[in-house]
């Protein structure tokens, strides 16, 4: 059974031109694109889409960070969506993630990580809602 997940190409990877890479590697890793689109997060979107981690030491430097310039936020659908697109991106420390992985080919720093990855189904479903309307999801 096909599940979703949600993924965000943060602005260090839009900037450094990753976006059609990041892309294809998704797409030749059998996800099926459902929604995508090329937005910027306000302040108040990202501290929203981050309030999990409102009361660590991290949070500012992350809204900050997640605010800096445009991402691109997909929904990808393929069986065990989750948890094959977090083994896809690799570890959160670039210098700790698998060869070949989102992250080991594209982030510079555990802080800029290239990519987002929804933890959960229950995760994917509610990041996907923040970012698409109903109409935009196919």
């Amino acid at each position: 059974m096909s599940t979703t997940t949600l993924m965000m190409i943060k602005p260090d990877a839009v900037e450094n031109g990753h976006i059609g890479n990041i892309l294809e590697k998704v797409t030749t890793s059998g996800f099926r694109i459902k929604a995508l689109k090329l937005t910027q997060l306000t302040r108040s979107d990202a501290e929203a889409f981050y309030d999990v981690h409102k009361e660590r030491p991290f949070f500012g430097e992350l809204v900050s960070f997640m605010t800096r310039g445009p991402i691109v936020a997909a929904i990808l659908e393929k069986e065990n969506a989750v948890s094959d697109f977090r083994t896809l991106i690799g570890a959160t420390n670039p210098a700790e993630a698998a060869a070949g992985t989102i992250r080991k080919l594209y982030a510079t720093s555990m802080g800029e990580n290239a990519v987002h990855g929804s933890d959960s189904n229950e995760n994917a479903a509610l990041e996907a809602a923040f970012h698409f309307s109903g109409r935009e999801q196919f």
